[in-house]
């Protein structure tokens, strides 16, 4: 689990490489029981990274015409939102206060 998340970088043959697995087992017959723990692994690298993605966005202030500035603010937004951080939306309500509620004439019941 360790390899995935550092030095084969997600790759899963070469982590299970070199976790000594040879080439013909299957990566279903590893895997299948870590779901769980490697999404646990991507929640941790987006975190780690969430810092450095929020750099970027600042960045992009310093230099808005810098090459892939678009790009930059587009992938900073992606990891940004899948940890959490997300822009915060004002809802405003205003409303009529005077009060006055017109009612439609009472019809009169026949006997």
């Amino acid at each position: 689990m360790q390899a995935l998340g550092s030095t084969s970088q997600g790759n899963i043959r070469g982590a299970m490489r070199e976790a000594g697995y040879s080439d013909a087992t299957p990566t279903k017959e590893v895997l299948g029981s870590l779901g769980d723990e490697i999404i646990a692994l991507a929640n941790n690298i987006l975190a780690t990274h969430s810092v450095q993605a929020a750099f970027g966005l600042v960045g992009v202030l310093d230099d808005p015409t810098a090459m892939g500035a678009k790009n930059s603010i587009t992938a900073a937004s992606q990891i940004l939102d899948r940890v959490g951080v997300v822009k915060r939306e004002k809802l405003e309500v205003t409303t009529d206060t005077s009060g006055l509620f017109i009612l439609p004439q009472k019809k009169e019941e026949s006997e």
